[in-house]
């Protein structure tokens, strides 16, 4: 076994192939993933093997399945190739920073709002720089983080997760809307304990700002099973159903201009302080190879951001 691990070592596309057949159990679906075709796929799962003097997969009419020895070594061949791209990477970023792709993800509540500073910024100073935006709720882009499809994201924090630095941008409050002729419109001194028992309107699951909104206001007092309608998939479908007279609801400082400014039916209202409020940061791999860079892009975001209604940390 170990001449023969000797005189044939395995190549990347041996390990990409095998990888790939591992995550899909379908050699059709396995090469339309990585951009192969299924006989040239099949011939590199088949070269490894020998090249190992291992069987990896177990081949039937109508499913793939790994061998045992194939379950261990499909751990082994990810850390691999995971490797390579950290390698890579590493290389880019040491021969020119802030030039290639970015892939970037950003959660729906702060993609409208964020994005034209962003991109301002990265068309100004990072001509280079290859931005990709990917819009997903954050459950998704952390996933796509750890899988390494995502290389930095822009999200609500604090995010409690084991292996992902945070790079804190700015605090922003929450501002209560509602429709216009209400008591509380244009109030600027409103305490917390009055969202106890308003009409809550509220993003549908899976937005990180719906769970912020319910914090806020179980903090506030608000008691359990107080009505909360859960209808809007989008803070501009949202507004619409505010201005409907459905209810209120709360929306981030940044957001308020872009989804109220062109509703004359709205009216807003500020709370007392210290105000509800969210923390908006970029997110990256711990230890990423490209820390530097994004720890520099983080710092010229927040000098970027300070035009906006946000508090931005000093000293970053």
């Amino acid at each position: 076994m170990n001449q023969v691990s000797r005189g044939k070592q395995p190549s990347l596309s041996q390990l990409r192939a095998f990888a790939a057949v591992a995550e899909y159990l379908h050699f059709r679906d396995a090469a339309s993933a990585i951009g192969m075709s299924q006989p040239a796929l099949s011939g590199a799962v088949s070269a490894l093997e020998e090249a190992l003097g291992v069987q990896l997969v177990e081949r039937t009419t109508r499913k793939v399945l790994l061998s045992p020895e194939g379950e261990r070594l499909a751990v082994r061949a990810r850390a691999v190739l995971d490797a390579v791209g950290e390698l890579m990477e590493e290389a880019e970023a040491v021969r020119a920073p802030f030039t290639g792709v970015l892939r970037l993800g950003v959660i729906p509540t702060v993609a409208p709002y964020l994005l034209p500073t962003v991109l301002r910024l990265v068309h100004e100073r990072y001509p280079a720089l290859d931005l990709q935006v990917h819009e997903e709720q954050t459950s998704s882009l952390l996933e796509g983080l750890a899988a390494g499809r995502l290389d930095l994201l822009l999200l609500a924090v604090p995010l409690g997760v084991q292996g992902v630095t945070e790079l804190p941008l700015f605090d922003e409050d929450f501002v209560l809307v509602m429709e216009r002729g209400h008591r509380l419109g244009g109030c600027r001194d409103i305490p917390r304990s009055t969202l106890r028992d308003l009409p809550l309107l509220l993003l549908d699951e899976g937005h990180c700002l719906r769970d912020q909104a319910l914090d806020i206001c179980r903090e506030a007092g608000r008691r359990e099973g107080a009505p909360v309608t859960t209808t809007a998939a989008g803070l501009s479908t949202l507004v619409q159903l505010v201005a409907g007279g459905l209810g209120v609801t709360l929306l981030p400082r940044t957001a308020v201009t872009v989804e109220t400014a062109r509703n004359e039916a709205l009216e807003t209202g500020y709370f007392a302080d210290p105000a509800p409020s969210r923390r908006v940061a970029l997110a990256m791999r711990a230890a990423a190879a490209r820390q530097s860079e994004f720890e520099e892009f983080a710092a010229a975001l927040r000098e970027a951001m300070t035009a906006l209604p946000v508090r931005v940390p000093t000293g970053g």
